[in-house]
C-alpha cells in the first residue's frame, strides 16, 4: 500500500454528498456457503502470514502467481478494492474480481480495502453524508462480487490523509480537523458495518491516529490494521505504539502502552519473486491471533478485548524542578515534570512558557523531553527584563487534564564583546557531485 497523501488537484471534486441513503440502496450481503480454508500460524513469531496488494503489483498488467504465494506461507490477501476518486477507483477495480478468484481457488482468505479522501468542509452534516456516500459506494462492490462469502474477510478503510486541499504547489493547502476526521470513520464504518454484517478494519499508523484523529471509545469497537515498520514480528510485537519516550495515544491504545490490533503491516519492503508477485516490492502483515480468533473475524464475530482504556482528562500535577536565569544572549532553562494522580508519568502532551500579559514577549521556546512526563524548556531571543506567567502544560490527545505553575525569572544584558570574530567562508560544493541515493526500504524487514 502506498502512503501517498496527496493527488492530483485536478482530483479534488467538490465533496460527494449523497441526501438520500434510505434502505432501497441498500444490499443484503448473502454469505454464501463454502467449506473452510486451512489456516496455519507458520509465518513470522508463529503467527498467521497476510499480504496486501494493489496496482502496483500488476506492473505492466503483468499477473500473479497465486498459488506460489500460499506455497511461500501467505494465507490471506488483502486487494485495493476501491478510492474516493474515480480514476484510482477504476484501477483498483480493474483487478479486484479476478484476484479474489484466485487468491481463493489458492486456498487463502481475502478481503479489500477503499482508500479514502475526506470533503473540503467544516460542516458536519456534509462530512457526514460524505461518509455515507462512500460506505454506499464499498457496500455496492462487494455486491458486485456476489456478496461476502466464507473466504473473505471484513473490508477495510484506508485512513492515512486527512489533506482536503491542494495547493498550487502540489502540497497540502488544508486538512480536516480531527473531530471531523474521526466522525467521518465512525459514519463510514457504522454504515459498512450494520448493512454487511460484518465490523470492518480501519487501517492507519499510530502518527496520524494519534495526531490526525481523536480518541473514541466507538471506533475502539472496530478492528484494527496498523501499519509500523522496522520492528521484525518473529521478534516482539509489544512495541507497535512506542515512541522514542512514551507512547501514541489513540483509541486503540491501551493504558499499558500496548495497542489493541487485529492485523500488522510490519513492512513495505517484502521480496515479491519469493511470493509469485511481480514488481520490487510487496507490502507484508501477521494476524493477532490463532485461528479459532482468526475464524471468528471472518464470520464477524469479533469483538474487542475488555482491557483498560486510557483515560479522558485525568488530573495532573506539574512541578518545575530547576531554572536558571541568563543573559540576553543565553537561553533561560527550565526543567518541568508532569505526573498522573498515582505519581507516575504521564504518557502524553507537552509543555510551554505562556507570559502574564499578552505585551510581554514568549520568546523562541525549544522543548526536549528526557523521559516520560519530564521536559527541558529553553527559551530564547528575549531581551533584558523581570518575566512573569506560567510553565503550562497540554495534551492535544485529552489523555491528560491540563496543568500549570507560576514562574518568574531575570534576564540581564549580555556583556558587550570586545571585538567581532571573523568568519571562515565555507568552501562551495564541488561541481559534478551527486547526490547519495536514499534505501527507501532502509531498517525494514526483507522478508
Amino acid at each position: 500500500m502506498k502512503k501517498t497523501l496527496l493527488v492530483l488537484a485536478a482530483l479534488l471534486s467538490p465533496a460527494l454528498v449523497l441526501t438520500d441513503l434510505s434502505p432501497t440502496f441498500a444490499f443484503s450481503m448473502p454469505i454464501r456457503n463454502s467449506s473452510p480454508l486451512r489456516i496455519t500460524t507458520a509465518g513470522p513469531g508463529n503467527k498467521i502470514e497476510g499480504m496486501d496488494i494493489s496496482l502496483y503489483q500488476h506492473p505492466g498488467g503483468a499477473s500473479i502467481n497465486f498459488k506460489q504465494m500460499y506455497q511461500a506461507g501467505i494465507r490471506f490477501v488483502i486487494i485495493k478494492g476501491g478510492d474516493t476518486f474515480d480514476q484510482f477507483d477504476a484501477q483498483a477495480v480493474k483487478y479486484l474480481a479476478s484476484d479474489r478468484s484466485a487468491a481463493q481457488r489458492a486456498s487463502m482468505y481475502t478481503s479489500f480495502y477503499y482508500y479514502a479522501t475526506l470533503p473540503d468542509s467544516s460542516d458536519t452534516s456534509v462530512v457526514t453524508a460524505d461518509a455515507k456516500a462512500q460506505a454506499q459506494k464499498v457496500i455496492w462492490r462487494i455486491a458486485s462480487l456476489g456478496g461476502y462469502n466464507r473466504h473473505d474477510l471484513p473490508v477495510a478503510l484506508d485512513l492515512e490523509n486527512n489533506c482536503v486541499r491542494i495547493a498550487s504547489n502540489g502540497g497540502c493547502a488544508k486538512v480536516a480537523v480531527p473531530a471531523l476526521v474521526t466522525l467521518w470513520a465512525q459514519t463510514w464504518l457504522d454504515t459498512v458495518s450494520h448493512t454487511t454484517g460484518k465490523k470492518p478494519f480501519l487501517y492507519s499508523y499510530p502518527q496520524f491516529l494519534e495526531n490526525s484523529m481523536a480518541r473514541s471509545a466507538n471506533l475502539r469497537q472496530y478492528p484494527l490494521w496498523i501499519a509500523r515498520y522496522g520492528t521484525n514480528p518473529v521478534l516482539t510485537s509489544t512495541q507497535l505504539n512506542a515512541k522514542p519516550v512514551g507512547c501514541y495515544a489513540h483509541s486503540w491504545s491501551n493504558a499499558d502502552c500496548s495497542t489493541q490490533w487485529q492485523i500488522w503491516q510490519y513492512t513495505s519492503c517484502g521480496i515479491p519473486g519469493k511470493y509469485g508477485v511481480p514488481g520490487d516490492r510487496v507490502d507484508l502483515n501477521v494476524f493477532n491471533g490463532n485461528t479459532t480468533d482468526f475464524m471468528s473475524l471472518v464470520r464477524g464475530t469479533w469483538q474487542p478485548a475488555p482491557s483498560q482504556m486510557l483515560p479522558f482528562d485525568e488530573p495532573t500535577n506539574l512541578s518545575v524542578t530547576s531554572q536558571s536565569a541568563a543573559t540576553s544572549n543565553d537561553p533561560v532553562t527550565v526543567s518541568i515534570n508532569v505526573t498522573r494522580p498515582d505519581g507516575t508519568p504521564v504518557v502524553a502532551g507537552t509543555v510551554a512558557f505562556t507570559p502574564a500579559s499578552s505585551m510581554m514577549p514568549a520568546g523562541q521556546q525549544q522543548v526536549v523531553r528526557s523521559a516520560s512526563g519530564s521536559w527541558t524548556l529553553r527559551i530564547t531571543g528575549l531581551s533584558a527584563g523581570h518575566y512573569i506567567g506560567t510553565i503550562d502544560f497540554q495534551d492535544s490527545t485529552s489523555t491528560e487534564a491540563p496543568s500549570q505553575e507560576p514562574i518568574e525569572f531575570d534576564i540581564v544584558p549580555a556583556p558587550i564583546p570586545t571585538s567581532t570574530p571573523t568568519s571562515t567562508p565555507s568552501p562551495s560544493p564541488s561541481p559534478g557531485v551527486k547526490k547519495p541515493v536514499v534505501d527507501s526500504c532502509a531498517g525494514q524487514v526483507r522478508n
